[in-house]
């Protein structure tokens, strides 16, 4: 079933990287797939705008069923090959409950990170009001501490749900590792990262680690100081 998979995505977005995770883990290796440019506008092409209207990547299609939104096509993953690969949503119970909690905040912690890093990104310089970045990094950075008090309730080699990595494991961590990316800062969020660090050599993780952040660092640290 996985070749009649289709995902166009871009490197180093940490919607399209969930769905790469997802079908790791459900071990749908086999699906097609095509990286596409955000820089070239690849997104706004024509077979994209077929599938998404919206011309924005991930956008994913498995036979005649075509899911656009990241989670949305997650979830749609676990529950289609629920007895294949790892099992990413519990079946009943307060752990249930607590990954759909957590996969849920992190659009949250989303919203508040491309508060501050697309300000800087595409505001120019003679544009921007310091005002409106130390309120974004402040309101960022609460967002984090929220983050570092859920880790500190887990066990040192838990991850954010519990013992098993599960799906609220794959809508956070590329988000924690695109903060990271972007400079933040080890000192201030220690629990953050541990978790980046416990989490990011698992097999799903490492095979789709966006590829231009293996070939070139970061040219940003945008976030060294929130």
């Amino acid at each position: 079933m996985d070749e009649g998979m289709f995902l166009y995505w871009g490197s180093g977005s940490p919607p399209c990287w969930r769905i790469m995770i997802a079908l790791e883990e459900k071990k749908l290796q086999g699906y097609q797939q095509k990286m596409l440019s955000f820089e070239k506008m690849e997104h706004k092409s024509a077979e994209v705008m077929a599938i998404n209207p919206r011309g924005q990547l991930p956008s994913f299609r498995h036979g005649d069923t075509i899911l656009n939104e990241s989670f949305g096509a997650c979830l749609y993953l676990e529950n289609q090959f629920k007895s294949q690969g790892t099992q990413l949503v519990p079946d009943t119970g307060d752990n249930q409950a607590l990954v759909f909690q957590r996969m849920h905040e992190v659009l949250a912690l989303q919203e508040k990170l491309g508060a501050v890093i697309y300000y800087t990104w595409k505001v120019p310089e003679d544009e921007r009001h310091d005002s409106a970045m130390e309120r974004n990094k402040k309101t960022l950075n609460e967002e984090l501490m929220l983050w570092e008090g859920y880790l500190e309730k887990v066990d040192p080699d838990s991850h954010l749900a519990g013992k098993n990595f599960t799906m609220a494991d794959v809508m956070l961590f590329p988000q924690v590792a695109y903060a990271v990316h972007f400079g933040l800062s080890s000192d201030k969020y220690p629990k953050l990262m541990e978790y980046y660090n416990r989490l990011k050599e698992r097999p799903s993780i490492q095979t789709s680690w966006p590829p231009h952040w293996k070939e070139s660092p970061p040219t940003m640290d945008v976030l060294k100081d929130v």
